[in-house]
């Protein structure tokens, strides 16, 4: 994997650059549809190419692992044969999702013993285990195995968490480096920033994984209930100190303002499940503001959802049809919704790296915070 960092913001910190893979390469900044178990819900692949214009999609150890199981992956080849996506992958440690399980799982310093939510089975989670796991699923960046702390959280909590993370993450990294991937194409390994909220915790972590020097670091433990202002503290500090070389990635975030906040601060890769989560409930963000589609007054609204956005979906349907749909809880209604929320995020940080190139970022982004923040 290699990162080239080709614009940077004369005003802030933005960058533009491109990442590329074995699979394709990435346009950077990014944001990445989230495919938990294997599938973008309510999406077709073919629709993430060409009407979301994905790049990058994500997958989570935690589900693949437990269903279909890695037996299942490895003998079609690997994710990538497995669910028909021909560009990259990353994926999830697992990590969130099990410290999630609080009442059925327990932290040593081996790993995580934890009980299946499907069936209540006991299972491991180790560095080690983590990465040969997901050596066989196959992605093409791989996440260390960390601990998410929650909000809030005490300081000697998240000092003896960070701790234990990084001691983790070298076993990741000695097994990475020991094991080679099984389909023929290469795989790179993040290691993620912990801290929670803590300015001294967060420095500490920070410069510990850039002295890794791996080909990509991640930032964790943030959008998880904490003031925005406060992850947008943690996130400049962090990124003040990983390398400029090399590409940032802030777990799990968020909004549309978050993340155009975020690229300021000089972050290149997100993901989120906010914009097909909401989609299902009736959420949907455009380059106007955000519309609670089951309102009464789209009623009669027959204008497209958002001809701003380059997607089909977003041009071809009307609010009036879509609310129709969703009143009456047709399953088209979270396809449309899902495609459309999805197109508009590409869209955003498509946008947001035309006006790095040309110079004008700072002056459109807080444009844009104020729009994408509205309620329509």
């Amino acid at each position: 994997m290699k990162f080239t960092l080709q614009h940077t913001d004369p005003q802030s910190k933005a960058r533009a650059g491109v990442l590329k893979t074995d699979h394709g390469d990435i346009e950077t900044p990014i944001f990445m549809p989230v495919g938990t178990a294997g599938s973008v819900k309510a999406v077709h692949q073919r629709e993430l190419t060409y009407d979301i214009k994905a790049q990058i999609i994500l997958g989570n150890t935690y589900h693949l692992y437990l269903r279909p199981g890695l037996g299942v992956l490895e003998k079609a080849g690997g994710l990538h044969k497995f669910n028909g996506w021909e560009k990259p992958i990353l994926t999830d440690s697992g990590g969130y999702q099990v410290f999630s399980l609080a009442g059925t799982r327990k932290i040593t310093e081996e790993g995580v013993v934890f009980k299946s939510h499907i069936d209540g089975s006991k299972h491991i989670f180790s560095p080690e285990g983590v990465m040969d796991i997901q050596r066989s699923i196959g992605a093409d960046i791989i996440m260390a195995f960390d601990e998410c702390t929650p909000y809030p959280c005490e300081f000697e909590y998240a000092r003896k968490s960070m701790d234990m993370t990084h001691r983790w993450l070298k076993r990741c990294i000695e097994r990475f480096d020991s094991t080679e991937g099984k389909y023929g194409y290469n795989q790179t390994l993040f290691p993620i920033v912990q801290g929670s909220v803590y300015k001294d915790l967060r420095k500490r972590s920070a410069e510990f994984i850039a002295s890794c020097d791996r080909e990509g670091n991640a930032i964790g433990g943030l959008s998880v209930g904490e003031p925005a202002e406060m992850m947008y503290e943690m996130t400049e500090m962090v990124t003040d100190i990983l390398p400029e070389d090399k590409p940032r990635y802030l777990m799990g975030v968020g909004t549309p303002a978050n993340i155009l906040e975020c690229i300021a601060l000089g972050v290149d890769m997100f993901d989120c499940v906010m914009p097909t989560r909401n989609a299902r409930n009736g959420m949907l963000f455009t380059s106007e503001g955000i519309i609670n589609i089951r309102n009464e007054k789209w009623k009669e609204d027959f204008s497209p959802l958002d001809p701003v956005i380059n997607s089909y979906v977003s041009s071809f349907y009307s609010k009036a049809y879509l609310r129709h749909l969703t009143i009456s809880k047709e399953i088209l209604a979270a396809q449309i919704a899902s495609i459309h929320n999805l197109a508009f995020y590409l869209w955003l940080v498509g946008q947001a790296r035309e006006k790095i190139k040309s110079g004008e970022f700072s002056s459109w982004k807080d444009q844009m915070v104020k729009k994408v923040s509205t309620r329509l």
